[in-house]
């Protein structure tokens, strides 16, 4: 027991030492600096200084744009530009292929590039109807019933019949005689109508001009989009009236009629109506004649 407390006193004792830390000049042995120390003091000076540096790095790391220049820490404005590029690239990528995929549609209005097996459309489909036998054809007693119902019902319906039953009316672009009628299984998706030299072309509705420019092969062209994603193209003009990007309304004069391209064959317009990137019968909606 008398050694291990011998021993403490011991250790406290070198611990409380006084020590004298003298800088002498070492030519005149001239006493510059000196002060008296123990290892005590030097262990709490060296703890403090350890826990200011600890703290004041900690300071700057969390508090501080300092900590931008530490390799490893990003900036927070840049994870926040990071964030907002993402979101716009995202957007972009879908502008893009809402772009592409509307061109697509444009290309094929242009070049007629279409396979014949998908025309599946209503309106747009080839194939010979199936004849139903006038058995099947006769509605069951529960039809005539549900019909006789709503026959009642819109009977005195005064907003039903001021409300318009179709979205979009389309008018004859020119009168005259159908020369080429729409054939899709030759891939003729238009109609040709033989005019007079300059007859005036006009708009079949209302919508903006997204192609006015002269072909090779089919002259000069103009293409109109209207609302519901109908489309309609007037070729072989001998000139246009409008440009790209213009609006024009229902009936107003865009195009006169001549003949031009490599494929025109008299003076005649070359119509062609587009619904969803399909090709659309004309002379099912407009009477040329």
């Amino acid at each position: 027991m008398s050694a291990k407390r011998l021993k403490r006193q011991l250790i406290k004792k070198r611990l409380f030492t006084k020590n004298r830390l003298v800088i002498l000049n070492e030519e005149t042995f001239e006493e510059l600096f000196s002060f008296r120390l123990n290892l005590m003091n030097v262990f709490v000076a060296l703890t403090t200084i350890s826990i200011v540096m600890i703290a004041l790095t900690t300071y700057i790391i969390a508090f501080t744009p300092l900590r931008e220049y530490i390799p490893g820490y990003a900036s927070t404005k840049l994870k926040r530009e990071a964030t907002q590029n993402a979101i716009k690239s995202d957007s972009l990528q879908k502008i893009i292929n809402e772009n592409s995929a509307y061109l697509a549609s444009i290309k094929k209005v242009l070049t007629g590039d279409i396979e014949h097996t998908k025309l599946s459309r209503d309106s747009i489909v080839v194939a010979e109807q199936a004849v139903l036998s006038d058995e099947k054809m006769k509605p069951s007693e529960a039809d005539l019933k549900l019909r006789r119902e709503v026959a009642l019902e819109d009977k005195y319906n005064l907003f039903e019949t001021a409300k318009p039953k179709v979205g979009l009316v389309l008018f004859a672009p020119v009168k005259g005689h159908i020369t080429d009628n729409y054939n899709a299984k030759d891939k003729h998706f238009a109609v040709d109508v033989a005019l007079a030299k300059d007859t005036p072309i006009k708009a079949v509705a209302a919508g903006t001009v997204i192609l006015a420019d002269w072909t090779p092969t089919n002259g000069n062209v103009i293409v109109l989009r209207h609302n519901d994603g109908i489309i309609s193209v007037y070729k072989h003009a001998a000139s246009l009236t409008k440009e790209q990007g213009d609006i024009v309304k229902s009936g107003e004069v865009i195009a006169l009629a001549g003949s031009t391209g490599t494929q025109s064959t008299g003076v005649h317009l070359h119509f062609e109506l587009w619904k969803d990137g399909y090709p659309i019968n004309p002379t099912q909606f407009i009477n040329f004649e």
